[in-house]
């Protein structure tokens, strides 16, 4: 399927089906496209057949089911791209796209897009906390070439987080993420950083430019992807293929860079400066309600890219007066915040959400820094972030009623306080600090959420876990839990004592069992693509418990939607397809809680699903659960070894590589 042209292909099935008009619905599995036609007589199956890629064609259940193998989201997405149809890359309005209200639903897309990076972005904070205390006890100079270096690693991911955020939201809206990088460094290139820290008029092609400073902004460049993926399908279908390669991201880079600028810009600039006008107002007559509004929000300012309408009032109040009532509220605002993250490292049982927790408070209480804690823990739980905001409201409000303000320009945070005790009353600083900490703290960990740990397999003896909800692994770290690269680990499952490990030794892997059960021959499963070994051999195993692990150590290459199948490819290049029962994805994913997706890295063991089989079992579907060596065809033999009943972790499929 390598040389397959996904183009050409997408458009030879739809021709000989008889047409788009002849297509009802399209959808896709793990290996096929699921085609409802409006007159099947219409469709030549043996033309189909024909078609280089196609493995072979099915009818059944009221669906054309052209079976493609792998790479079946390729073929569906260019399918989206030629037709009406839909396709994985033709709409963000799939299941992956986060539900609920629009503003939970905005919050998810944020958490998902930067959730990919929180980890170097819980690392550089760390570094930068380190830095912090480094210089404020004398262990290091800020004029020091070793302190510049150090500061490039530690700042570098911040100064330039729309780049490493054109990836993640590439990904998320099915766009070239290469141009979306390139769109990316436009807004970060130092002669546009420059124009607009200059003020002065700037226009493009005569028409006028409003600039703002995009380093370390997070929404513009995930506005500027959205509507990306839209304009390179328009120009994917209106251009020739001859051309199509080189001038889609031509015109795509041409249009999008200047609009961006030219949208973007102004609005967020407008909104900042009224924001900007707005506080100083209210700081003549009322400043605990200034307070209270920077205090709050402060960190929602910063979200948006809104904090710079600020920045040169604060710079400019410091190099006038030596001060600036603004930063006074600002203490609160941080550490309300680095407070939310602590009380969820506390609070939480799950694994991985304390580890990125732990450091990301310590970066915002140390240096200030609050983005491994906002964009990693507190907003995509919500809650730990409003409250949060509450602690900053009280403490920003208390810190202005004071006057309380810095006399140097710093980042708010413990290492920073000196800079507030010269001006104003020192004493409702820490009181309106305190408090705010205390209230962020004392919320999140009374009702913030208190996300379960992973389930860990059943030894002999002991009774099966629950099954986990959707709220848990990898989906609580703000992921979706199918069809998105999270990079975080999978959940380990312990093995049964005794039991073998998936291991590539002398050019044997062996493959284990993924499930409880009953090993039943590939021939006897009741579906006869599987039956007739056209994806590969392997076996079937009709499950007794509905936690299904990997059965090999790899790389998640494919992670269904409805969480009813799983493709994994080892470091050796076997590449493995767990497929949960027999004509499932038709569910939609009811019944089935994913624990891993697409691009993390598994161990032999760790949980990829569980299902709940009374489910499958009312909607009428077969339960048996499919282990296929999807290439086969490409190694020296592939040998079917478990019988009778078998528990997951034993060996059912030997490989010679």
């Amino acid at each position: 399927m390598a040389t397959v042209n996904y183009r050409s292909l997408a458009e030879g099935i739809v021709r000989e089906v008889g047409g788009e008009d002849n297509i009802v619905s399209a959808a896709h599995c793990a290996t096929r496209l699921r085609l409802k036609l409006r007159d099947e007589s219409k469709a030549d199956k043996a033309a189909v057949e024909k078609l280089p890629g196609v493995i072979t064609v099915m009818q059944a259940g009221g669906q054309y089911q052209v079976v493609v193998g792998n790479n079946v989201p390729s073929v569906y997405a260019e399918l989206g791209r030629i037709t009406k149809l839909g396709g994985d890359e033709a709409s963000t309005d799939g299941d992956d796209a986060p539900k609920g209200s629009l503003f939970n639903r905005f919050i998810d897309l944020v958490s998902s897009i930067i959730q990919p990076i929180i980890w170097p972005l819980a690392a550089a904070g760390l570094l930068k906390a380190f830095l912090s205390m480094a210089v404020q006890f004398g262990w290091l100079n800020v004029e020091s070439q070793t302190y510049v270096i150090l500061a490039a690693a530690a700042d570098s991911i911040f100064y330039f987080l729309p780049l490493f955020l054109a990836i993640t939201a590439a990904r998320w809206f099915k766009a070239n993420q290469f141009t979306s990088m390139a769109i990316a460094g436009a807004l970060v290139y130092p002669s546009i950083v420059a124009l607009g820290a200059a003020g002065e008029p700037v226009s493009f092609a005569g028409l006028p430019v409003v600039m703002m400073n995009y380093t370390s902004s997070v929404i513009p460049i995930i506005v500027a992807v959205w509507l990306q993926g839209y304009l390179e399908r328009f120009l994917n279908k209106v251009l020739p293929s001859a051309l199509r390669n080189f001038t889609t991201p031509l015109l795509t880079i041409l249009i999008m860079v200047p609009l961006v600028l030219m949208t973007v810009g102004p609005i967020t600039t407008f909104i900042a400066q009224a924001i900007s006008s707005g506080v100083n107002a209210v700081f003549g007559f009322a400043p605990w309600l200034a307070g209270a509004i920077l205090g709050g929000f402060w960190q929602v300012f910063v979200l948006f890219g809104l904090h710079w309408g600020l920045i040169p009032i604060i710079t400019n109040d410091l190099g006038t007066q030596g001060y600036s009532l603004l930063t006074g509220p600002l203490l609160s605002a941080v550490l309300a915040q680095a407070a939310a993250t602590l009380a969820v490292f506390v609070r939480t049982r799950n694994t991985a959400r304390r580890q990125v927790a732990g450091p990301a408070a310590l970066s915002g209480f140390l240096a200030g820094i609050t983005e491994p804690g906002i964009y990693g823990v507190n907003l995509p739980l919500k809650k730990p972030f409003y409250f949060g905001i509450a602690g900053g409201v009280v403490g920003g409000a208390i810190a202005a009623i004071g006057g309380s303000a810095a006399n140097s320009f710093v980042f708010p945070s413990l290492l920073s306080i000196p800079a507030f005790t010269q001006v104003g009353n020192f004493t409702l600083q820490m009181i309106g600090t305190t408090a705010a900490v205390v209230i962020a703290f004392t919320l999140t960990f009374l009702f913030g959420p208190r996300e379960a740990e992973a389930p860990v397999a059943a030894q002999p003896g002991e009774t099966t876990p629950p099954a986990p909800s959707t709220n848990s692994s990898l989906a609580d770290l703000g992921a979706p839990a199918t069809g998105t690269s999270s990079g975080a680990t999978a959940a380990t499952a312990t093995l049964p004592t005794g039991t073998a490990t998936a291991t590539e030794v002398a050019g044997t892997v062996e493959i284990l069992a993924p499930v409880d059960g009953t090993a039943v021959a590939l021939a006897e499963v009741p579906d006869k693509v599987f039956a007739s070994e056209a994806m590969g051999k392997g076996l079937g195993i009709v499950p007794t418990d509905g936690h299904v692990y990997a059965p090999i150590s790899g790389t998640v290459k494919a992670a269904m939607k409805s969480g009813h199948a799983y493709g994994i490819k080892s470091p050796g290049g076997v590449e493995v397809l767990v497929h949960i029962g027999i004509d499932t994805v038709q569910l939609g994913g009811r019944g089935f809680s994913p624990a891993v997706s697409r691009g993390d890295h598994v161990k032999a063991g760790d949980l990829l699903a569980v299902v709940d089989l009374d489910v499958v079992a009312e909607a009428g579907y077969d339960p048996t659960t499919l282990v296929v060596i999807t290439n086969t065809a490409q190694l020296t033999g592939v040998v079917p070894t478990a019988q009778g009943t078998v528990t997951h972790g034993q060996p059912a499929v030997t490989v010679q590589i």
